[in-house]
């Protein structure tokens, strides 16, 4: 109990420090400030109009550069005014609304071909097209109200400038805690696939769910740190960041090095669980460290107690006495798969070894950092042009077909609040542009999460009207609705969309006295909203992932494939890691990402429309293992001081290429399958089995003498013999039945 309660606390904690909770501080502060300054000199007609402004730009305020964000935060109050303004002419005549109303709608929709801070200031010019319809009472002229909008834009990027001046490393910190916390988790659930045969499965869905998490995370971390060490140089503290990043890269692809065959490890350790279960142990407790030095972070404490050197050495003592107490010629392979499971997780305790010691301002050497000319590589840069907007303007398109298919239903559910004479109509048209999404899974999800959280609100809001009328007690739970409401919107919508229906209700409730009439159109406008946004998404050129899923699987593919080729580079070259091979490794796991984000949203999708949805689950399967026995080949070759590669790898790489490209061809072309050249890998395969069997027999002779313990470069030509044949032949199987797979889904 008391363990629950400290999590809660905890939680609680967090979530007030997060950058979420303090933008949400910085609106209610910005929209507060607007109305009470100008109420206090009496001119409440410029305050409300620029709490508006705020209100309509926080949302561009998203994670990244100072730079991206003040272009973003302007942008997004210049076309809230512009849009604003617009509008305004055009709401005279009824028939010019209409027309202008779709292509303005249109037009700001599509702006999010340009990436996601680009879809947040159009979200802006989106809420400024609601907002014109809620007749707002002004004196003024339009344009004098358009502009204040802009300037509560101004007045929010003001007070967001002077927190970020006050607490500068506050989003980077957060950031890097997260990373921290969500590697320290992959760890893990790492750790429970060695022992819990049945949850597997489980298991490895969580590890795609939080490796696609790391990947965003990881971007924008690396957009962070990259740029600011661009604009300030490398200083200590950007310096100390990026080496933690840097290892926390290293960590995951080396947590992804699945350094056995689970089905062959459960099979050979069947008697000799207790083995396997301190393995887990270890690697449960590296996971558990690097959460606590997140927490130590965010909370600026002290690290934890580093026992990592206690618990590799009783790993050490562990295999010695395993080792001991076999017939080595009778189970060599056991002892070898433990020795490779050692050596991953005494090379994992080097690295989070390495982030305490920068935690602890530990000297660190400076040797790892690249130039800042191949720094900006790791950074993928957003084209910003208008030959993108020329080739999205057709209906292959999803941005087009998305802008097309919300300015149709804002039309719609306009025409229905103008028709209907509804109170409060433009709720219609909130709903809307909230919910409606690109694809139909997020849109469903939204749906559903936006009427249970009105409903909700409604009724926690009615309850309240009953117990209390007292307009104070209105205006502070309505400021603290709409703080809590931005500041959960990101992290659990349904319970966002709670306080933002308290939030409405409230403040209404100080214009309006009858409250509960309030509450029922806030619900009913809301209901009418969501099911027109339902319905478009369902029946207006619907983006089906099934339509675009092929072209998904095949870049990861590809991307698997190049990471291949930079590790058969390495292999042949050794030397210092070239700057490629990071890329191509960083390209690999985003594209992997992407392809489990895609099949979970085809898994939203109604039924009759996921084609082949246990095929394309298998492929999804199919390039994770993949990605996984290309980290483990390429962490191997990187730490290990391994022999020449033979021309008999080479055949096997060659065949591993040649089936991922025919798998390529198959989605893209839809081409004839090829064979490997079968012939040739046996031959390969005898003659890399044949190297293994020499050293062994070479190692049985040296027992035979009295030879115990093995000299330290046979024990690693074993281990390189064993593991890289096994490794190549199981990505030579991984690529075939990627490729048989390919071959079955032609209905997709």
């Amino acid at each position: 109990m008391n363990k629950r309660l400290s999590y809660y606390w905890h939680s609680i904690l967090r979530f007030l420090r997060s950058t979420d909770f303090t933008k949400a501080l910085i609106l209610t502060l910005s929209i507060g400030s607007s109305i009470g300054i100008f109420n206090a000199l009496g001119l409440s007609n410029i305050g409300v109009p620029m709490a508006v402004g705020c209100l309509l730009t926080a949302p561009s305020d998203t994670i990244g550069t100072l730079k991206h964000k003040i272009v973003g935060v302007v942008a997004a109050a210049i076309l809230a005014g512009v849009t604003s303004l617009v509008l305004g002419f055009a709401s005279v005549n009824i028939y010019l609304t209409l027309p202008i109303l779709g292509i303005v709608v249109f037009a700001i929709s599509y702006l999010a071909i340009y990436g996601f801070r680009a879809s947040m200031v159009a979200f802006a010019g989106l809420m400024a097209v609601v907002l014109s319809f809620a007749n707002v009472d002004t004196s003024m002229p339009l344009w004098q109200h358009c502009l204040l909008i802009s300037a509560g834009g101004f007045w929010y990027l003001t007070l967001s400038l002077i927190w970020h001046y006050l607490n500068p490393k506050h989003e980077t910190e957060q950031l890097l805690g997260q990373c921290l916390e969500l590697t320290g988790e992959y760890l893990q659930v790492r750790s429970k696939l060695l022992l819990e045969v049945k949850e597997r499965d489980n298991y490895q869905r969580r590890l795609f769910d939080l490796q696609n998490e790391l990947n965003q995370k990881h971007e924008s971390l690396r957009e962070i740190l990259i740029s600011s060490r661009k604009i300030s140089g490398n200083s200590n503290y950007t310096r100390k960041r990026l080496l933690i990043f840097i290892e926390l890269i290293d960590i995951l692809e080396l947590g992804m090095a699945n350094p056995v065959n689970y089905e062959r490890m459960d099979a050979l350790f069947k008697e000799d669980k207790k083995y396997l279960k301190m393995f887990s142990d270890v690697t449960h407790y590296f996971g558990e460290q690097l959460v606590e030095i997140s927490k130590s972070i965010e909370n600026k404490r002290p690290v934890p107690e580093n026992l990592i050197s206690d618990y590799i050495e009783k790993n050490r003592e562990l295999v010695n006495q395993y080792r001991q107490s076999i017939d080595i010629s009778e189970k060599r392979e056991h002892i070898l798969m433990l020795r490779n499971l050692f050596d991953y997780q005494e090379r994992q305790s080097h690295k989070i070894n390495t982030i305490f010691g920068v935690i602890n301002n530990l000297k660190m050497g400076n040797n790892i950092f690249m130039k800042q000319k191949e720094a900006l590589k790791f950074i993928t840069p957003q084209e910003y042009s208008s030959k993108i907007l020329v080739e999205n303007f057709n209906f292959g398109s999803p941005i087009f077909r998305h802008a097309l298919r919300l300015a149709i239903i804002v039309l719609v559910g306009f025409s229905i609040g103008a028709f209907f004479s509804i109170q409060n109509a433009y709720w219609i048209l909130l709903t809307i542009v909230v919910i409606m999404r690109p694809n139909y899974g997020l849109t469903k999800s939204r749906t559903k999460e936006r009427i249970i959280g009105t409903l909700i609100g409604g009724a926690i809001a009615v309850g309240i009207v009953f117990i209390t009328q007292n307009v104070y007690v209105y205006g502070v739970l309505g400021l603290l609705s709409l703080t809590l409401a931005f500041s959960l919107i990101q992290r659990n919508y349904r319970t966002a969309a709670v306080f933002i229906t308290l939030s409405i209700i409230f403040i209404y409730a100080l214009m309006k006295p009858d409250v509960l009439e309030v509450i029922q159109f806030r619900i009913i406008d809301t209901m009418v909203g969501a099911v027109l946004a339902a319905l478009g998404n369902l029946l207006l050129w619907p983006a089906w992932e099934a339509e675009n899923i092929r072209n998904i699987i095949a870049t990861s593919i590809s991307a698997n494939r190049n990471y291949f080729v930079e590790i058969d580079k390495f292999y042949h070259s050794k030397g210092d890691l070239p700057t490629s091979y990071k890329l191509s490794r960083k390209k690999a796991f985003l594209e992997m990402g992407n392809l489990s984000t895609a099949f979970q949203r085809m898994t939203q999708e109604p039924k009759s429309k996921q084609k082949d949805l246990g095929l394309i689950y298998r492929l999804v399967s199919l390039n994770q293992t993949f990605l996984s026995a290309l980290a483990s080949m390429g962490t191997y070759i990187r730490n290990h001081n391994t022999t020449d590669a033979s021309e008999h790898f080479e055949v096997f790489v060659k065949q591993i290429l040649h089936s991922l490209d025919n798998a390529e061809e198959g989605l893209i072309e839809q081409g004839e399958q090829k064979k490997t050249n079968v012939s040739l890998l046996k031959e390969a395969k005898s003659r890399l089995d044949e190297k293994y069997d020499d050293l062994v027999k070479i190692r049985n002779q040296e027992i035979a003498e009295g030879k115990e313990l093995a000299d330290h470069d046979m024990r690693l030509q074993l281990q390189e013999a064993q593991l890289i044949t096994n490794q190549l032949q199981w990505l030579l199987d991984i690529s075939k039945n990627i490729r048989k797979t390919v071959y079955k889904t032609t209905s997709i």
